[in-house]
C-alpha cells in the first residue's frame, strides 16, 4: 500500500490518501512516516499509546495541522497544495473533537444550524428541519432548544455528532470522543457510532475502546513513536498481533 503511485489509485473508492507523511512540532518529530488509504464506506480504528501521532495523524486528514512533508488526498483532491481551498473540503470531512467543541451561548439547533447556514449557505428553515432529523438520529430531538450547559457529557459527545451530520460529510474523523466522559455515557456515544458505520459513512476513529475497535472497524491501525507499526483486520491486530510492541500495548490495556 505504501509508495503505490498516486496516478493508480481509484478516488471513487479510495476517500483519503496519505503518502510519506510527516509532522514535527519544532525538534519533536511527531510522524515519521505515514502511508495509508482508507477506502469509501470503511471504519479504520486507530490505537497506540498516547503521545504516538494517532491524534496528529487524524488532525493532519484536514489540515488542522500542517504537514512538514507528504501528500494527503482527499477524494483526489492534495488538501495540501496551498491553491486548495480547505474550507470547500472540510464541508466533507465532519470532525468529531474529545471536548465537544460545541458553543455554551447558544441552544442546541443554533449550534447545529451555524455551519451549514454560514458556510453552505443554506435556507435557514431547510437547516433547522435537517438538524432536527440529525438530531432524531442520535436520540436527542428533545433537547433542541435546550442550552449545552444544560447537556450532560455523553449528550453533548451526540450532539457534536449530529452537529458534525449537519453538514452531510462524506467522511467522518473522530479524535477519542469517549475519553472525556463518565464510563456510564460511553455506551450512547458509541452506539450512534455503529450505526452510522451499519449505513456506510466512511470513519477514521482515534480510541482506546478496544471492544469498539474489535466490534465495528473494518481495520485497526496501530501507531507508535509516529509510525503505523501494525495493521489490519481486528481479529489479526487485536486478537492476534505479531509485533512485539503492539503485543505488549494491548497486554497493558486488555
Amino acid at each position: 500500500m505504501a509508495g503505490e503511485s498516486s496516478q493508480r489509485i481509484d478516488y471513487n473508492n479510495v476517500m483519503i490518501h496519505v503518502e510519506h507523511l510527516k509532522k514535527s512540532f519544532g525538534s519533536l518529530e511527531v510522524l515519521k512516516d505515514i502511508n495509508l488509504d482508507v477506502h469509501k464506506g470503511e471504519v479504520v480504528v486507530v490505537i497506540g499509546p498516547s503521545g504516538s501521532g494517532k491524534s496528529t495523524m487524524l488532525r493532519c486528514l484536514n489540515r488542522l495541522e500542517e504537514p512538514v512533508s507528504g501528500k494527503i488526498l482527499v477524494k483526489g483532491v492534495n488538501i495540501n497544495d496551498k491553491k486548495t481551498d480547505i474550507n470547500k473540503v472540510r464541508e466533507n470531512i465532519g470532525m468529531v473533537f474529545q471536548h465537544f467543541n460545541l458553543f455554551n451561548n447558544m441552544n442546541v439547533i443554533e449550534n447545529m444550524m451555524l455551519a451549514p447556514v454560514q458556510l453552505k449557505k443554506a435556507d435557514k428553515q431547510k437547516a433547522r428541519e435537517n438538524a432536527l432529523k440529525m438530531l432524531d438520529l442520535v436520540g436527542l430531538k428533545e433537547k433542541a432548544d435546550s442550552y449545552v450547559s444544560q447537556l450532560s457529557g455523553g449528550q453533548k459527545q451526540r450532539v457534536a455528532i449530529a452537529r458534525a451530520l449537519c453538514m452531510n460529510p462524506d467522511i467522518m474523523l473522530f479524535d477519542e470522543p469517549t475519553s472525556a466522559l463518565d464510563p456510564e455515557m460511553v455506551g450512547d456515544v458509541l452506539q450512534v457510532m455503529k450505526n452510522l458505520a451499519s449505513e456506510g459513512m466512511t470513519m477514521v476513529i482515534v480510541t482506546h475502546e478496544m471492544g469498539f475497535a474489535r466490534e465495528v472497524s473494518d481495520r485497526v491501525i496501530f501507531m507508535d513513536g509516529g509510525y503505523i507499526v501494525e495493521e489490519g483486520t481486528p481479529q489479526e491486530v487485536i486478537l492476534n498481533p505479531k509485533e512485539p510492541r503492539t503485543i505488549d500495548f494491548l497486554n497493558k490495556v486488555l
